[in-house]
């Protein structure tokens, strides 16, 4: 019998997997996203689908970890100073949003014909945005540390704050013989939450960086690894026996070792279980669907799905609006946390026990909160895809008009921030274009003016004085657009000096063939020199190791040569200099190149 019980969990554990295996790589093909594709999967072999595996909530409840694991790798990488900074955000915004929001969505529910106890139950449990779909949308964008990620981030976190209050709300509103007879007062639940959090506090300041100290010398990985988890998870139990958010403990606990030296290592030992649970999170949800009472109640949940989604959408927007934000930002808000939560699904539980909610107004509510969660990935993407990309705020950025620089640089990242110290130290006077505004304020704090300007454009180059430039760097990061710069700079200005970038060796040929005077591959240097510091490691005097870095150019060179069917290559330079002498070609030593099919 225990035979048959462990094939049983372990064909569950082999569908879920499966399920994922199949349906994230599907979906994401089709640009559709990795949360849809786990929440149909869960779908597919839920109980109301193939009926594969049975247990969602049992399966939600153990992925919740997934989301608490994903908020202490968010709360590593904010440091105590940040959040103090962060604090109107989630006391002002937080609470501006969750007030309207609610008395909103309570009278949207009212509207539907419930009584104002079951509409206040019931806009409570979709005012709580989802942390685990809202983070995850956030994630695969970037934007968690971006500005406008972290007024979501913060008003997640004042979410997470009333879990105590709310549930409170509930027993209040439950009929006196329906409350257990030991219940504890609210006082008594707010005072066990303050203790919970105060020892939090403590163990983080005193306990643990001296006990990751100790695990450190005993240099056992596996230790390190469960010594991660064991905060991660103690510190979520902590908050749990609290009445509080096992999340909101994780994210604190993060916070508290955000300056550790630890920090890094902690991040690449959780990551992998964060992944993987929050995906079986998603699939518990999927599955947790019941489709029966979704075509019971269609006309209900239908309608129950589209008003909340809308009123909290419409309420998002204008509080984001009153509090200054633009509006493309105010509608990026609207469209990530137009969706009730995971929390909902404990609040309902708890009401449904107070007898504060009937079991039909569970079922109608948890099947909208559902599809609320399902929906938001696919609004996300139809948004992005017909309304197009989100407009960026150009506050604090300008254009370039009539600049003088006799060094013309576009594009001012990694690689065009390094070369302008070259031509700096030579005294040379720097124009400088960039078209992402972000990157543009980023370099105001060191003392470079950087301009907005696509250098795509022909007239954009004129303004930015590329018709006085000796040379022009060209240091962006797309193949396309270099190869779009470079054309227009050969057409345009043809006397000037063009250094470019080139993404790898076939991008490189072609920018030669439009008469780029120098093109300097991302990769390659960087890489000839780590195989010198290989050779050297290997025993070769500096001057052996030389002369082998010399021949692994020469021979690269000459494979230049041999590809350059136009014969424009003709010796021009290449990389860092002109190849004067080329040897005989070697080919029984010659080795791929490393970014032929990069």
């Amino acid at each position: 019998m225990a035979a048959e019980g462990n094939a049983s969990q372990l064909i569950s554990i082999i569908t879920l997997l499966g399920a994922a295996v199949i349906a994230v790589p599907l979906f994401k093909r089709f640009g559709l996203g990795s949360v849809l594709g786990y929440l149909a999967g869960g779908l597919a072999i839920g109980p109301y689908g193939l009926g594969l595996v049975n247990d969602a909530q049992t399966i939600i409840h153990i992925a919740e970890l997934g989301v608490v694991m994903f908020l202490f790798v968010i709360g590593l990488e904010m440091k105590p100073s940040h959040l103090w900074n962060l604090r109107g955000q989630i006391f002002g915004l937080g609470s501006m949003q969750v007030v309207l929001c609610g008395a909103l969505l309570t009278a949207v529910s009212m509207a539907f014909g419930f009584s104002w106890q079951v509409s206040f139950v019931c806009g409570a449990g979709f005012v709580l945005t989802s942390t685990a779909v809202v983070m995850q949308v956030l994630a695969e964008r970037g934007d968690i540390l971006a500005p406008r990620g972290q007024r979501i981030v913060s008003i997640l976190l004042f979410e997470d704050l009333l879990i105590v209050p709310l549930l409170a709300a509930v027993a209040f509103l439950a009929p006196a013989d329906a409350l257990p007879v030991a219940s504890a007062s609210p006082w008594q639940r707010l005072g066990l939450a303050v203790l919970a959090l105060a020892a939090l506090v403590g163990a983080g300041l005193w306990l643990l960086n001296p006990l990751f100290r100790v695990l450190a010398r005993a240099k056992a990985r596996e230790v390190m690894t469960a010594a991660a988890l064991l905060v991660v998870l103690g510190a979520a139990l902590l908050m749990e026996l609290g009445g509080l958010s096992m999340a909101m403990g994780a994210f604190m606990a993060g916070v508290l070792l955000s300056e550790s030296t630890f920090r890094h290592q902690l991040e690449a030992d959780i990551e992998p279980f964060r992944g993987l649970l929050l995906g079986l999170f998603f699939l518990g949800v999927g599955m947790a669907l019941n489709l029966e009472v979704v075509a019971q109640n269609w006309k209900l949940i239908t309608a129950g799905v589209v008003a909340l989604m809308l009123a909290k959408a419409a309420c998002i927007y204008v509080v984001a609006r009153l509090a200054k934000s633009s509006h493309a930002d105010a509608v990026d808000r609207a469209i990530l946390m137009a969706q009730g939560g995971e929390f909902a699904f404990v609040l309902f539980a708890e009401a449904l026990k107070l007898r504060v909610i009937t079991p039909e107004v569970n079922a109608n509510m948890t099947a909208i909160i559902v599809l609320s969660m399902a929906l938001t990935p696919l609004v996300v993407i139809l948004h992005k895809r017909f309304i197009g990309v989100q407009s960026v705020t150009l506050d604090g950025v300008e254009a370039p008009n009539n600049l003088q620089g006799n060094v013309l640089i576009i594009g001012f990242g990694r690689v065009g921030q390094i070369a302008s110290q070259g031509p700096l130290a030579r005294g040379a006077q720097l124009s400088i274009i960039d078209s992402d505004p972000d990157a543009i304020r980023a370099a105001e704090p060191y003392g470079f003016k950087v301009y907005y300007g696509d250098g795509a454009r022909a007239d954009v180059l004129h303004a930015a004085g590329a018709h006085h430039a000796r040379a022009i760097l060209v240091c962006v990061d797309k193949k396309d657009a270099a190869t779009r710069i470079v054309e227009n700079i050969q057409r345009e200005f043809p006397n000037a000096v063009v250094i470019t970038r080139a993404f790898d060796r076939q991008h490189a040929l072609e920018l030669i063939k439009l008469d780029a005077q120098h093109v300097v591959r991302e990769t390659f240097e960087s890489a000839v020199l780590m195989g010198q510091h290989a050779v050297m490691a290997l025993g070769a005097t500096d001057d052996e190791a030389s002369a082998i870095t010399e021949r692994v150019r020469r021979r690269d060179t000459e494979r230049f040569e041999r590809e350059d069917v136009s014969g424009v290559f003709a010796g021009r330079a290449l990389l860092l200099g002109n190849i004067e002498h080329i040897d005989p070609p070697d080919h029984s030593r010659d080795a791929p190149s490393g970014d032929d099919k990069r």
